[in-house]
């Protein structure tokens, strides 16, 4: 049986930078897109010759702000990776998309190209909270790109960022009983968190920036999983919340460990028990592809005790968390080596996580703690 594989790739030019964003994003005036085209042409070639045994399951174009490529190198993409992989049939083609790139004529293109699945950057559905989050559209730009999209795409996920500054608990309340009403089969939720070397981390610790205090924070992401099941999503992932049948199959290969490969400037892969990165600056990346044939900065293997901690982090994300077989397949390493055994013992202990014969899974109290649970038990 063929190994499954997912290909992502990078485009990494936006409008304007986030202040809360630390994803590997760029401001050009200009941009040479018959140039891109052909290196990103010849960054995935490169990749597929090291993965012909593999099938491919699905492509996601992220960003930066992918809505921006044209429409012509987005169907170049796709041709391309259909031609050097088997396909997983229907398979999955999701493109990010800001709503103030948005036009319909472009998202016609991007859907004629074949794109199936569009992923909308609205994060707010409030006009002062998208200016505090220094998004370069308004509210009726965002719902004018979400009816938008509908009409053309088959499948359509948005992302809100919630946790804001200010945020109560019944602001949010009438937020998300808005954003579920618009009846999309997915949506991703995060909330607001401050990354290093972002604007708002600044702001943070100059004290320009105050978050909700931890109850507050706990009672609105306890109100998210509530409302959101009651509309008939389920949270199979911390953030992301989906009907049955409609989860992301793109980063459900993350999730569960599967191999994957990044091309574009910064992204990045693991394949064949190695972990690939790429030149983070566009310009770097470029000078690579056209000296080298491909835009990789280090592409190391990964030994099994690194392979089974990478598996812990992404899978415990998950609500049906880590199935052991699967876990010690992909790692070589049997799941109890990873887990460091008296703290493990003692979460479980108090509710916050489950371990069996099967795997290991956060509780409904547990997942919210996600990050802090691996901190504990991940050796």
């Amino acid at each position: 049986m063929r190994e499954t594989l997912a290909l992502y790739i990078h485009w990494p030019f936006c409008v304007t930078k986030c202040p809360y964003c630390d994803f590997n994003s760029h401001v050009r005036a200009e941009v040479d897109d018959a140039a891109w085209r052909a290196a990103l042409l010849a960054d995935l070639a490169h990749e597929a010759a090291l993965t012909p045994g593999h099938q491919l399951t699905s492509i996601f174009f992220g960003g930066g702000t992918p809505s921006l490529m044209p429409p012509e190198t987005v169907a170049a993409l796709i041709a391309a990776a259909q031609a050097h992989w088997p396909s997983h049939q229907p398979l999955e083609i999701t493109l990010e998309a800001n709503p103030s790139s948005v036009e319909a004529s472009r998202f016609a293109a991007f859907a004629a190209a074949g794109v199936n699945r569009l992923s909308l950057g609205l994060q707010a559905l409030d006009d002062d909270a998208l200016r505090l989050l220094g998004r370069p559209h308004n509210l009726a730009e965002g719902l004018a790109a979400l009816d938008i999209a509908q009409a053309h795409f088959p499948r359509v996920s948005f992302d809100l960022i919630y946790d804001r500054p200010g945020m109560t608990v019944p602001a949010w309340e009438a937020e998300l009983a808005r954003a579920l009403a618009f009846g999309t089969s997915h949506i991703s939720l995060y909330q607001l968190t401050i990354e290093p070397g972002t604007r708002f981390a600044t702001m943070f610790r100059r004290g320009e920036l105050t978050l909700p205090d931890p109850d507050t924070s706990a009672d609105l992401f306890s109100l998210t999983r509530a409302r959101a099941l009651e509309a008939g999503l389920h949270a199979y992932e911390v953030s992301n919340l989906a009907r049955p049948g409609m989860e992301a199959r793109h980063n459900l290969q993350y999730w569960t460990y599967g191999d994957y490969i990044g091309i574009g400037p910064g992204a990045h892969g693991r394949r064949l028990a190695r972990a690939s990165t790429r030149a983070r600056k566009p310009e770097n990346w470029l000078r690579a592809v056209h000296t080298h044939g491909h835009g990789l900065d280090t592409d190391t293997p990964l030994t099994p005790a690194e392979r089974a901690t990478e598996a812990l982090v992404m899978g415990l994300r998950l609500a049906t968390g880590i199935n052991r077989h699967q876990f010690e397949r992909q790692t070589n390493t049997p799941l109890e080596a990873a887990l460091h055994p008296e703290r493990t013992t003692r979460l479980a202990a108090q509710g916050l996580l489950v371990t069996n014969a099967d795997g290991i899974h956060l509780t409904p109290a547990g997942q919210p703690l996600v990050d802090a649970v691996l901190r504990e038990i991940a050796l």
